[in-house]
């Protein structure tokens, strides 16, 4: 087996080359004994692969022990939501979420919906899964057909609260998986007319790369938006646990806007509550947190970090600069759809365009994530500590320094972060004015990329 597909949070390699299904029934196996079992449910995305991989890794859940209660295409938080379901211990998704379409893999959960990622049991089941001695069981488990999505879309449609006000919206679903959230928005037909393009599974992926945080995927939504005069835009990732905005003019949304303008509908449902934003967002996410009402907390980047401090802090919600917005409602887990409901509904409350809710809290200059290939990442990591050993610093995830404001606040700020599987640094950084942030990212990327 080919140990580089089990990564941090997942397992992904292109098809048949790196995961097969032979490695397919391995892992199946290996999940059946880490876990013991009795019911896993999962789900499988629209892939050319995933026919013939779900078999096997079913084959090997069911030779394993357990059940297979077998939700047939499914979104990523669709499986997240069934994890949360009495008797059922774990879950995967079987999906390469926004990589092309002859890559394939898993998420996999326990139960309600808790990672399985490198430090909490990813390693054990590559482990069992590399070794291939598995444990004789008398019994082997069933697959088993299980309907959760009518549930689901209830569920998450239930928190549509538009009042009288009507909005047009053009949904982009890269004709992949975020097909399957439409029935959502059909709860709200009254009040929201959807516009579809690439909302078709019969030719899946034959569009752009399903990923709104590559800007030049939203060129089709940003021009339909406008031709259409709706209201906003939507594009979802390969398996639907994420979504990317655009405003009625046709411009892209900052992802991390997004997390503050969902701060405050969620504090109206959930007064005082935490909310978790990316130590990579704008300093404006902690500030509109704050002004409506909640604890702002900064937390690691990955939705295994993120999911553990949600639980641990009992937190409403939590967004990340890619794009994964987090609610308690869905187990502490993706739930893309539920992000766009909430941000209609500030709309609908407060009356105002999405362009205009973005204009209140889009105060800063930020530099977006700029990625930098390096031959000595710890070295590198030690020079901007001793560079900028003035400034705060924090190490919660690769090193951050923020420098006050003798006005108040703060003035600017960096992060860099190493790489999981490269020799790359991640560069984020953001200041009052736009001035000093083209200067501090300039200065920074010298001190990054000189030999």
């Amino acid at each position: 087996m080919n140990t580089k597909i089990f990564k941090a949070y997942d397992i992904r390699g292109i098809y048949p080359d790196e995961l097969d299904k032979k490695a397919a029934y391995a892992i199946g196996r290996a999940i059946a004994q880490y876990l013991s079992a009795k019911n896993v449910v999962v789900g499988r995305d629209v892939r050319p692969s995933s026919p013939e991989l779900f078999t096997e890794l079913c084959r090997g859940i069911t030779e394993g022990g357990s059940n297979v209660l077998d939700l047939g295409l499914a979104t990523t938080p669709l499986v997240y939501f069934a994890s949360h379901e009495s008797g059922i211990e774990g879950s995967v998704s079987l999906t390469a979420s926004h990589n092309p379409p002859n890559w394939n893999g898993m998420k996999i959960t326990k139960s309600d919906a808790v990672p399985v990622g490198v430090n909490s049991g990813l390693k054990d089941i590559e482990a069992i899964a590399t070794k291939g001695e598995f444990k004789r069981l008398p019994m082997r488990g069933m697959v088993i057909p299980t309907a959760m999505i009518d549930r689901y879309v209830k569920r998450i449609g239930s928190f549509w609260a538009l009042k009288d006000k009507k909005y047009k919206i053009v949904v982009d679903a890269a004709n992949a998986m975020g097909t399957l959230e439409l029935p959502i928005y059909d709860i709200a037909a009254n009040n929201v007319s959807v516009v579809k393009i690439y909302c078709d599974l019969e030719h899946a992926f034959e569009c752009h790369e399903a990923n709104p945080l590559k800007t030049e995927t939203l060129d089709e939504l940003r021009k339909k938006v406008v031709e259409e005069h709706a209201d906003l835009g939507v594009a979802y990732d390969g398996d639907a646990d994420r979504v990317g905005f655009v405003d009625e003019t046709g411009a892209i949304v900052p992802m991390d806007l997004i997390t503050a303008i969902l701060s405050a509908p969620v504090l109206i449902k959930y007064p005082k509550a935490v909310i978790l934003y990316d130590l990579r967002s704008s300093m404006s996410v902690k500030e509109e947190i704050e002004k409506n009402g909640g604890t702002a907390k900064e937390c690691m980047v990955g939705h295994a970090n993120i999911k553990k401090q949600m639980r641990e802090e009992t937190a409403a919600l939590a967004g990340e600069l890619s794009g994964h917005y987090y609610f308690r409602e869905n187990s502490y887990a993706e739930a893309a759809t539920l992000a766009v409901v909430f941000v209609m509904d500030r709309m609908a409350e407060t009356g105002k365009k999405l362009s205009e809710l973005v204009a209140e809290v889009k105060k800063y200059y930020h530099s977006g994530e700029i990625n930098s290939t390096v031959t000595d990442v710890p070295a590198i990591m030690e020079k901007l500590k001793e560079k900028y050993k003035d400034g705060e610093l924090s190490e919660l995830d690769g090193i951050k320094v923020s420098y006050p404001d003798p006005t108040g606040g703060t003035l600017w700020w960096f992060n860099v972060r190493s790489s999981n599987t490269e020799p790359l640094l991640r560069l984020n950084l953001e200041a009052k004015t736009k001035e000093m942030m083209e200067e501090k990212k300039k200065e920074l990327l010298a001190l990054i990329t000189q030999p």
